[in-house]
Order: structure tokens, then sequence, then C-alpha cells
């Protein structure tokens, strides 16, 4: 590994599967029940039985988050970096047959789901993703940060709106995918965590340009703000005001802006920061994800804890070096 673009590279796609995998368990859960049932996630855990999502996964099993950027991944790497949409909506449907074949229930949110069964009625995929909010855009994302630098922004966010298209054609979804994808292309060249977030505050901003308008708080306000507010803070009163007050829904204006929170709280140790948002509950398996690949990014893949990682090889059958690498030839080919 003597690149060192390749060990943040690998960190990226590791990172988002370890803070996926962390918060598997826990996802749909409020905090308190959280407490109660675990008193605080230390590790790896099982799907609880009563999570209508989790139940039965295996500890250390990541869920749709990974699973879906494995796919905009795949979809880069085999087409020259261009995600046609067509192939990819193809690649989503196939996705979720294969996930009700195998009894699972942690299926696509609720933009996707929007979205593909628009394509399966033969709406065109240029107009599936028009109401699509949600942090399904975001949460896969990742790869498109891998392969591509942020400059020039309008070409990277050009990438961006590709892998959105067919799910999260808006305002909001694009500007929190920018974030992310923004936040990770800018690690990959090296920079610390604070300059990856103002990056993802930058592309955010731009990202809101792009596609159709959809009222909602503007997602790189909301980073900025998450990202004070918790500065200084105690890591519990932290996760309480992560929790309370900027949330951890499925709507990107609150958890891309969690995960924000948590990696200014927790980033510079990418285990803590997935073990926090582990914790907070919610949709806390995606906000683990886009902590986990950002922090990934920072501290690349031998940042991360080796043992997680060998897990969730071994769960997961997870094997993202090949990926990694056909990525990163993209970003040089760029």
């Amino acid at each position: 590994m003597n690149d060192p673009r390749t060990d943040r590279a690998q960190g990226a796609l590791y990172g988002l599967a370890l803070g996926d995998a962390l918060g598997m368990p826990t996802q749909i859960m409020p905090r308190a029940a959280i407490t109660a049932r675990f008193g605080q996630v230390t590790g790896f855990e099982a799907g609880p039985p009563d999570n209508p999502v989790a139940a039965g996964m295996p500890a250390g099993s990541v869920t749709d988050d990974t699973d879906q950027a494995l796919i905009v991944g795949r979809l880069l790497a085999g087409s020259g970096g261009r995600i046609d949409p067509e192939h990819f909506a193809k690649a989503l449907l196939e996705w979720e047959a294969d996930m009700k074949a195998k009894g699972s229930l942690d299926l696509l949110g609720p933009s996707t789901k929007a979205a593909l069964d628009a394509v399966t009625r033969g709406v065109p995929v240029t107009e599936t993703g028009r109401t699509g909010t949600t942090n399904g855009a975001a949460m896969r994302v990742t790869p498109v940060g891998v392969a591509f630098p942020l400059h020039p922004l309008d070409a990277f966010l050009d990438r961006v709106v590709d892998s959105c298209q067919v799910t999260h054609d808006t305002t909001i979804g694009i500007a929190g995918a920018a974030a992310v994808a923004a936040a990770v292309s800018t690690a990959i060249e090296g920079a610390g965590l604070d300059a990856a977030m103002d990056a993802a505050e930058t592309a955010a901003r731009a990202g809101a340009a792009r596609g159709h308008w959809a009222a909602g708080a503007d997602i790189a306000t909301r980073i900025h703000w998450a990202r004070g507010a918790v500065a200084g803070l105690a890591e519990d009163e932290a996760a309480n005001l992560i929790s309370d007050l900027i949330g951890t829904s499925v709507a990107s204006q609150e958890s891309v802006p969690a995960a924000f929170a948590v990696l200014a709280l927790a980033g510079d140790d990418p285990w803590r920061a997935c073990l926090l948002a582990a914790n907070l509950g919610g949709d806390c398996d995606t906000i683990g994800a886009i902590a986990g690949a950002v922090a990934g990014a920072v501290h690349g893949v031998s940042g991360l804890p080796a043992d997680a990682v060998a897990t969730l090889r071994a769960v997961n059958d997870l094997d993202v070096e090949p990926l990694a690498e056909r990525l990163l030839a993209l970003r040089q080919a760029g």
C-alpha cells in the first residue's frame, strides 16, 4: 500500500461498513431504548429479535447502506465512471429482489422505494427522483468521492447528480450526497477532518442549486450549525443534543448534519465516531455509515481497528480492496 490514497480509499469503504454494522442492531430504536437494552453499545451486536428491521441479523452484518454503496462503486468501475440511470435502477431492483428472497427485513428506504415503484410503472428514470429528499443518496455516495477529485466542482457535482438522479433528484437529496462525497474526496487527497468538513459545506451549498426544488432546511447551513453545536460538549450531552435537536431521522436535513456533528465530536477516532452514532438511535446505521466513511477516508484503513475490519470481511464476505483500486484508477485517469 505505497500510495497513501489506497489506504484512504479502503478506509472510506471499510469505514462506511463499520459505521453501518455497528448501527445495524440499534437502527430505528429510541435512544432511551438503546440504553435500556444495551447500556452502551461498545462493539458489534446481533440484531435484537424485536427490532422490526434488524431482527435475526448476525453481529457485524452490514445493511442497505453498504450494499447500495457497493452497487454504486461497481457501476462506476464497470462503466468508465458514469452511472447509467437505467442500469442503476435495474441493479437496485435486483438487490431488493435478492433481499426479499433471503427473507431480509432491511429493504429500500422511502425515497428509493417510491422511485423504483415508479420505474416499474414505466415512469422514465429521468423523472422518478423528483421527490426524493431522504438520505439514501447520501448513504451510498462514498464511491463517487473515492473515484473523483473535488475540483473542478461543477464536474464533481455532475458525478454526484448521476448517483442521485433515479431516486433523489432534488435540491435536498443532491446537497446531502454532495456533502458526503466532497468530504470523502477531500480526505482521499490527504486533507484533515476539518478541511474535509469545510469541503462538505461548500459542496452542499453548490449541490443545492441542482435538481428539483424541495422545501426544507438548507443542508450546508445545518452542517455548519451542527458542527458548532457540539463543540465543547461532553459526549453524553452532545449525543442527547444530536438526538433531540439535530435529529436522527431518515430526513437528509437531520441525518446528514447529525453525521457531521458526530465527526466534529469524535472524528479523530473513527471507531469512537461509529460507536457514538450507533448509540444515537433513529437512522443510526446511516449516520454511522456516513461518519465512518469520512473518518475512514481521513485516517485510512490503517486507522481502523484491524479486528473490526476482519469481522466485517468474515461476516459479510466483504472484500473492498479491488473495488478501491478500480475507483482510484478512475480518479487517476480523470
